[in-house]
């Protein structure tokens, strides 16, 4: 029985700690906040209940095998788990309203004919199959197995936009053509045609913190998930899931120290062999494992780096360049109508923008964007509410991380919340009349809370762009160090994060010239 140490109890660490633990080992996560869940937070007031991370969860797989590997009572027993039906409605500057059915390819076509005109759904289902060749070629490297040593290869975008079958170490990997790599900006121009198409494409990677003018064209493999895998909802809200990872790690007997913040990895004889908390007091472990955003390591190592030359590193600057979240919580007067989708996205009159005002200009120059996408979440949950005479509404915006932008400023943090607000009321008619009071959280708070530095929340690692968008591996180059979460491969998003715990899991069990699960 090995003694693990881990630092953070965000859902990657959670899933690794709860994973070694039934494997056998002594588990301790150490905590710097009151409480678990990282990013997976919950404001409650009044009898209103509000998610301050995801609040929707995609690849409910990763989490029913974590589940079943962890303990007798599966997923769906220790919460529950619904089906967003539509799984998203979608609203345009130019009125065009569009409902996609959850799960449905036959459904999202004939919505799309008939928001778009003929031709629109084929088009944007010929893209979906194309992006299923994307997850094929890239779920096992990406998703399955630790970084390889070799993940350069990783860096040619495996989207076919020519029909090249040469193994996907070979062709596949292998195009960009003369315009240089593709984008899936891209991709939306030549293949959609229509605007709002490309708008719907390019929210996708908008929602997962990427820019679409830079993201490879691999970033197609987003819609694909979430259309072939659905949209779930967990009653009680996205906290209830981490509850519930939470208990199940007691359940294993892993201890959680709070308020219990790490200032240093202990080595010894050139191996990780500990941690030394803010009081002084040193815990020993035979291994350790970060949950934390690894560009943070440093310090921690008495500043070495722990990744290897030859390694992916973090993006450099304040939050390592990743976009936050404005996020709006509104307690509302009144009964949610029975006719009301969980998930509406309001998209912005101008799109370039807002990605200039998100990712810069080319030199580091953001202006506020007027008209931001806003999304909509309206949960059917009498859990999030007082009764069934209010509703409990959360508008949420990609924007700038803290540092580009002040977001300690208070006065310009609400002046952009009522930009929220204005943009929502294309989604809930009467929406001002209705409002009781509201709660803004900022890039400031989520960084003050979780440690994410400039409050920035990390997208999944993604095929092509010269490797620009994987993570650093899970293996570092202080023996019995390990990384893991959203910060590490295989990137940021609930069901990434998962995985990222099991594969830290997979090698500290297995050893470090392990595979996956084949």
């Amino acid at each position: 029985m090995a003694r693990i140490a881990v630092i953070g109890s965000g859902m990657g660490a959670m899933a690794a700690a709860a994973r070694l633990a039934v494997a056998g080992h002594r588990v301790v996560v150490y905590e710097r906040g009151r409480t678990h869940g990282g990013g997976v937070g919950r404001f409650e007031r009044d009898g209103f209940r509000f998610d301050t991370g995801p609040g929707l969860l995609h690849l409910p797989a990763v989490y029913r095998d974590l589940f079943v590997k962890t303990g007798k009572q599966t997923l769906e027993q220790s919460v529950e788990l619904v089906q967003v039906d539509p799984a998203s409605r979608h609203l345009f500057a130019d009125g065009t309203d569009v409902r996609l059915p959850n799960a449905s390819r036959a459904g999202v076509l004939q919505a799309l004919d008939g928001a778009f005109g003929a031709g629109a759904g084929e088009r944007w289902s010929d893209l979906v199959n194309r992006a299923r060749e994307v997850w094929d070629a890239t779920r096992r490297p990406l998703l399955e197995e630790p970084l390889r040593a070799d993940w350069r290869v990783l860096g040619r975008d495996p989207y076919p936009a020519a029909p090249v079958r040469r193994g996907w170490l070979g062709g596949l990997f292998g195009r960009g053509g003369a315009d240089g790599p593709p984008t899936l900006a891209g991709v939306a121009r030549r293949e959609l045609g229509d605007p709002r198409a490309a708008a719907l494409l390019e929210s996708h990677a908008l929602a997962h913190s990427l820019d679409p003018r830079s993201a490879p064209a691999a970033a197609t493999v987003l819609p694909y998930i979430e259309q072939t895998f659905g949209t779930w909802y967990v009653r009680g809200g996205m906290r209830a899931l981490a509850d519930a990872l939470h208990e199940r790690c007691r359940q294993r007997k892993v201890e959680f120290r709070f308020e219990a913040e790490v200032t240093g990895i202990v080595e010894k004889d050139g191996r990780a062999a500990g941690v030394e908390l803010a009081d002084g007091t040193v815990a020993e472990a035979d291994a350790v494992v970060s949950g934390t955003d690894p560009a943070l390591l440093p310090p921690l190592l008495g500043g070495q780096e722990p990744w290897r030359a030859e390694d992916v590193r973090p993006e450099p600057g304040a939050g390592g360049g990743a976009p936050g979240r404005l996020t709006v919580f509104l307690a509302l007067r009144g009964a949610r109508p029975g006719d009301t989708a969980h998930r509406t996205v309001v998209h912005t009159p101008d799109r370039e923008a807002e990605l200039t005002a998100v990712f810069g200009d080319g030199h580091g120059l953001r202006e506020p964007c007027a008209h931001p996408t806003v999304t909509v979440l309206r949960p059917d949950d009498p859990a999030v509410r007082p009764d069934e005479d209010h509703e409990a509404v959360t508008l949420t915006a990609v924007v700038a991380p803290h540092g580009p932008v002040d977001w300690t400023d208070g006065a310009a943090a609400e002046q952009d919340a009522q930009r929220l607000i204005t943009a929502a009321e294309a989604a809930i008619p009467g929406l001002r009349d209705r409002i009781l009071w509201h709660e803004v959280r900022t890039p400031a708070d989520t960084g003050a809370e979780t440690g994410a530095r400039g409050g920035g929340v990390p997208g999944p690692a993604l095929a092509g762009a010269d490797g620009a968008f994987l993570r650093p591996a899970n293996v570092t180059r202080v023996p019995g160090l390990y990384l893991a979460g959203g910060w590490a491969h295989p990137g940021g998003g609930l069901a990434h994060a998962g995985m990222s715990g099991a594969l830290v899991a997979g090698l500290i069990v297995e050893g470090e010239d392990w595979r996956g699960s084949q």
